[in-house]
Formats: C-alpha cells, structure tokens, sequence
C-alpha cells in the first residue's frame, strides 16, 4: 500500500446544499426539543422578553429561546463560560440543530450570550422557570406537595485579601498598619504586622468588612475549613419527582433557621402559580429539612400555617417547656414524624434529591447564577427520570 500525503485543503467555490453534513441529532436534545416547540415555548420567551429588545432600530439580536437553549447546552454539557458554550454549538451539529441553527448560519458569539443574560432581568428568567413547572405539572413530572429544603455554601468569585472596612474604606494591609502604628511601632514590618494580627480575638466580621467588588458575599468558613467570601444558595426539590421548585440565594453568615422562611414561602407560590395554571390546584403540605434548620420558632410556624414538618432534630438532652409551652406540641409532633416509617423513608429521599440538584447545578452542570433554577427544571422536561444523564435519556 503506498503511502498517503496530507495536501493543503482548496475550499470550492460552490457547495451543493445536499452535499452539506447533516447530523442525525442527539436523541435527548431531539427529545426535548420537540416538547418545547409542542408547548410554544419560543413564543412564550419571545412574549415576555419583548421589554429588552429594541422594536425597530439595533442589530439582529440573539432570540430569546435560542438563547435559553443556549443556557441549557451549558447545563447538560458542564460548561461555565459563555465563551465555552459559543465553541461547543459551533463545534457541534447536533447542537446547532438545537438551537436552530442552519449550517451556513454562525454560531451566537461569547459576547452575545453574556450580554443577552446580562440584559434580561431575574424577573423573566423567574416566569419561564414557572413556565416549564407549568409543563411539569400537566405531564405528571411534579407534585409539590412533599418538599425538601437544603443549602450550601458557593464560594463568591472575590478574593478575601481585597476586602475593605465599610466604615473607613481601609484595606485589611492599611487597617493592621493603623493598628501597629497606634500601638507604639513606628515602621511595622510584615512580620510585625503578622504577628499583631494573629494575636488579635475577632479578625473579620461581615459588620466591618465588605468586598467592593462583590458587596453580598459574606465571609464564612467553608465545609472544608478554609475561610472565604461566599453566598448560600438554598434550593427547595420536590420529592415525588426531583424537580425543582425554587432557589434563593442568601448571605452566607445567615443560620439555616432564618432563610427556611423565605425558601418556603417561594416554593409555595411557584407551586401555586404553576399548578393553577395548569388547572391542577395544590398546595404545600409536607416540609423536610435536616437538623441544620430544627427550631421552636421554625416548627411553631409550620405548624400554624398547617404544613406538616419532617426536621431532624439534634441531640438537645432532656428539654424543659417552662419557657416556651407553646412549642411542644410542634416539637413532639415532629420527632414523632421523624421518628416513623414515613419521616425515615423523606429523610433518606431528601439526601437522595436535594443533595443531588446541588452536584447538577453547581458541579456537573457548571452553573453558578440566577439562570441556574430555569435550567435544571427545563431538564426534567424530558421525561426521563430524575436525575439521569444525557446519555441515559
């Protein structure tokens, strides 16, 4: 057999459109597709991001489901950068006939995906999540009347050695050195102002300190020790489906027990609005959440709002009820509930499911923003069960 040689490519001239490559699709995003185009989504987006794009005037702009496609590639395929999803539709056929894209059509630019997110506000990107809960709901994919609560910790995109005092503007180099020169050290060295520093009780307080760059982040210790700036993210999962209901993101230095209600309280009107719609009422019924958010208060509230609570409770040793009488009954109902087949069988689920909708969104899925909610629900839409991987659909 003689051997090849690899010449230098001629482009031709003209190109018949039958001798164009055509890929057959991938079958999840085949899938998918045609339940969005079945349900309108297209128009739905096009309705409610009217408000951002210009009537007449202004270049072609990127269409609101081609852009939300475009957040969903980035979901499925674990890429968090716009300039990673841009490559990857132009590298792929079967994701340009997802988003709609003809082969002699170029792929959307990085800096049109950043600036299409960046121009839509939170609001919208909110009612097309309850839009596909809406779709969820009349196929069956969601009840929403069991739901699991669970948080963790994001670290902010901030560095902690740029962090200022709010009072003075002071970095945390200027503040030490303020600190050393008050002390009686007229030219502190950095060993000097180190060891000044370690001896000092409270170093940093979110009351005092801020960084200018990222003013929500908070200064917290992460799971694995290390102190950063950081947000909470806190997501409320159905758990007779997987779905997601809601996600707030709070300051990272707020207890468990304070941001419950909010979460709640979002869940409850996502499941509301979304299940009127879709002509099937219902209600939050049954809440689960681990010990991090076990309360008096939190259980005396559930309690009056007559949602049933599954909270694991810490080891507190024998309690006295001198003092808050009214929480007893909440507190014994709960550890009664728990303590049951049902409330073993939720807390096990609540592992299975919350902890799960963190590693696709935050890991597998390389979302880290307010889109973050809009994506993951969109991905139960394909009727596959919760949970499975692209390749399993």
């Amino acid at each position: 057999m003689a051997m090849g040689k690899r010449k230098s490519a001629q482009a031709p001239m003209w190109v018949a459109a039958t001798d164009l490559p055509v890929s057959p699709g991938h079958p999840f995003y085949t899938r998918l597709n045609t339940i969005l185009d079945e349900a309108g989504f297209d128009r739905f987006a096009e309705a409610e991001c009217a408000a951002f794009y210009a009537p007449v005037m202004g270049r072609p702009g990127l269409p609101p489901g081609r852009y939300c496609r475009l957040l969903l590639i980035g979901y499925f395929e674990g890429i968090d950068s716009e300039r990673g999803i841009a490559w990857r539709v132009a590298d792929s056929l079967a994701l340009r006939g997802f988003v709609g894209l003809s082969v002699d059509e170029a792929a959307p630019d990085h800096s049109t995906i950043s600036r299409t997110r960046r121009l839509i506000d939170v609001e919208t990107h909110r009612a097309v999540f309850t839009w596909v809960q809406e779709r969820l709901v009349t196929a069956g994919r969601l009840k929403g009347q069991t739901v699991a609560i669970d948080a963790t910790t994001l670290e902010a995109n901030a560095a902690m050695r740029s962090i200022v005092r709010r009072d003075t503007g002071e970095s945390y180099q200027q503040f030490l050195t303020r600190l050393a020169t008050a002390s009686g050290v007229k030219t502190p060295t950095r060993a000097a102002l180190a060891r000044l520093d370690r001896r000092r009780r409270k170093r940093t307080s979110n009351k005092d300190w801020e960084n200018p760059s990222d003013p929500d982040a908070k200064i917290t210790k992460m799971k694995d020790g290390r102190t950063h700036l950081a947000h909470k993210p806190e997501h409320a999962v159905d758990l007779d489906t997987g779905a997601l209901l809601a996600v707030t993101v709070q300051g990272a230095d707020v207890g468990d027990t304070t941001s419950l209600v909010e979460t709640a309280i979002m869940a409850a009107e996502q499941i509301e609005a979304a299940s009127a719609a879709a002509g099937v009422p219902t209600a939050l019924a049954e809440l689960v959440a681990d010990r991090g958010y076990h309360s008096n208060q939190t259980l005396i509230d559930l309690h009056a709002l007559s949602v049933r609570s599954y909270i694991a409770e810490p080891e507190r040793g024998r309690r006295s009820w001198v003092k808050a009488p009214e929480a007893q009954a909440p507190v014994y109902g709960n550890r009664r509930r728990v303590r049951g087949e049902r409330g073993r069988r939720l807390m096990r689920r609540r592992g299975q499911y919350v902890e799960r909708s963190f590693a696709h969104v935050y890991d597998t899925g390389g979302c880290a923003g307010p889109t973050c909610a809009v994506t993951r629900t969109l991905s139960n839409a394909c009727s596959c069960t919760p949970g499975h991987s692209i390749s399993g659909c």
